[in-house]
């Protein structure tokens, strides 16, 4: 695309890789540098704490406030209730209001870090959906709000047809979840002047849904801008480590092992991420992306503090990289650690054959059930997946394999 944009917003999304898709480039350019706007993200309260895969989204609302934007964290309190059928092959398990504000107290802890909530123009808005869905009157939301969604339109969105066309059961519940949320954005709209939303690309009906229902209901011209979902270089999902989510809440996941998730990024993804993830300039994220060799592993460890310092403060960056250059480089847990050198020949490796091969267990059968009962990990991230399978990228620096709390390895390509 070759739009070049006016304003500062849209061209940080443009060149940081941040944007999939949007309603109205100019329309929206144009709004940006009339004033400040105010845009949101929803996020639905089914954790208690945010994972690598919010982070995308995160940094695109500090990046709409850094430009001179206001932003607004709409927390799904309401919609929670109903869940998300986007994508998804089956129906969320449904939690109660005590769970679901319990899960947005602890999503609201890392926005904290990433936002800054004040009083002045520019400062960022928490609010919960519960506030106008909860006391929705079902008879007059139909007579209002209903008449204006075809069902022939939202059974052509993508999110409902792949579920239709996989004959998996789309409950009506869910089914409603769409028009709820293209209602969040009616309401936001006309109690905050809220112009535009922002989501993943899995959201492009949902957000187009409101728009629609704006424009007809208040006839507003607002708009919506997607990012692209997130996948590493070698297909799988971002923010997925052998351990399972990778939580941005320190008390769900230590600084150490979120700082260890960076620097066993990909070669291949180091560049992407820092322009992503990070706020160095673009022209240092090409630079440090383009090193080879033994210097990508130096450009992983600056990406690992610049991420982490964002989440968990500079100190707690600069604890966990003293505290890995310990164990890889001296073998800090005890100087005799005991290092396994594979040739290039030996790879792609299983994690099972790797546990045996290491000495921390007899046998593939011992290393499976020390993966099953959880007692094995992975640079300090616990294994859960005894299918894994370990490639030349993953040894691109010492793995660190651990049985128990006191018996560990290196593993590393000679």
């Amino acid at each position: 695309m070759t739009y070049h944009p006016k304003s500062d917003f849209i061209a940080v999304m443009m060149e940081r890789g941040f944007l999939a898709d949007c309603t109205d480039y100019q329309g929206l350019d144009e709004a940006l540098i009339s004033g400040v706007q105010t845009a949101y993200i929803g996020y639905d309260a089914t954790a208690q704490s945010l994972h690598v895969g919010h982070l995308m989204n995160i940094m695109v609302l500090r990046w709409l406030q850094k430009t001179g934007h206001k932003p607004i964290t709409l927390m799904g309190g309401g919609t929670t209730k109903v869940g998300d059928p986007s994508f998804r092959s089956d129906e969320r398990p449904l939690l109660g209001p005590e769970q679901i504000d319990a899960n947005i107290a602890g999503m609201q802890q890392v926005f904290a870090k990433y936002l800054s909530y004040d009083d002045s123009e520019t400062g960022a808005l928490m609010l919960n959906n519960a506030e106008w869905l909860d006391g929705l009157n079902y008879l007059d939301f139909l007579r209002d709000i209903g008449r204006h969604f075809s069902v022939n339109r939202m059974l052509s969105f993508e999110s409902v047809k792949s579920r239709l066309d996989r004959e998996q059961s789309l409950s009506f519940l869910e089914f409603n979840y769409m028009i709820l949320q293209a209602y969040d954005f009616l309401e936001l709209n006309r109690r905050y002047s809220c112009v535009l939303q922002m989501g993943g690309s899995d959201q492009w009906g949902n957000i187009v849904n409101g728009i629609d229902l704006t424009r007809r209901v208040l006839d507003h011209e607002i708009y919506g801008l997607t990012t692209p979902l997130l996948t590493t270089s070698d297909g799988r999902k971002m923010g997925k480590s052998q351990g399972g989510a990778v939580w941005l809440n320190g008390d769900m996941l230590s600084p150490y092992e979120f700082w260890q998730f960076w620097r066993n990024t990909t070669d291949a993804d180091v560049g992407r991420f820092l322009k992503i993830f990070t706020e160095l300039p673009v022209d240092e994220c090409d630079r440090l992306g383009a090193l080879e060799g033994s210097e990508i592993n130096e450009a992983k460890v600056r990406l690992a503090n610049e991420v982490t310092a964002l989440l968990h403060g500079a100190p707690a960056a600069a604890t966990a990289e003293a505290t890995a250059r310990e164990v890889f480089e001296k073998g800090g847990v005890g100087d005799d650690l005991p290092t396994l050198t594979l040739a290039e020949a030996d790879v792609p490796i299983s994690i099972v054959q790797l546990i045996v091969k290491s000495g921390l267990a007899k046998s593939g059968k011992e290393a499976k059930r020390l993966i099953a009962e959880n007692g094995a990990k992975m640079d300090d991230a616990p294994l859960t997946d005894a299918g894994l399978m370990i490639d030349a990228g993953a040894l691109s620096s010492p793995i660190k394999l651990s049985a128990g709390k006191k018996r560990h390895a290196l593993v590393q390509l000679g």
